[in-house]
């Protein structure tokens, strides 16, 4: 007679009725089980003026839509250009994420841009 095999779901099942078992007994849990913690690191890099712009040309972007697309006003854009100012953590981890994925947020612009009135153009009415 061929063994039943279980299914995922009863294999589950028992491992979760297992560790509860172990989480009750009080044991040690790392000697029992393969346990890991996961951090991120998502430490920004430095903007510098020339990364600053390079990251918004890199979107081909004017300083204004980058900046409403960050934002921020686009002063604050041209200050960190021109070395005025320094982008915030913040801001310096969007612009890490800008850089990892361009063509997602190139996209995502292009999704975001209406005409400058905020409302869409009727579509034009066929020539009779």
């Amino acid at each position: 007679m061929a063994v039943r095999k279980n299914t995922v779901a009863e294999e589950l099942i028992d491992g979760f009725a297992e560790l509860a078992e172990a989480l009750e007994a009080g044991g040690d849990l790392g000697a029992q089980y393969n346990c890991y913690q996961m951090q991120l690191d998502l430490r920004p890099k430095t903007y510098t003026p020339d990364l600053v712009r390079d990251t918004r040309k890199l979107l081909g972007a004017s300083q204004a839509v980058f900046a409403k697309f960050l934002g921020v006003s686009p002063k604050t854009v041209q200050h960190w250009e021109h070395g005025f100012n320094v982008p915030k953590p913040v801001a310096c981890r969007f612009m890490d994420e800008l850089r990892r994925n361009p063509k997602y947020y190139i996209n995502r612009i292009r999704e975001s841009t209406v005409p400058k009135t905020g409302r869409k153009k009727p579509p034009m009415k066929a020539p009779m």
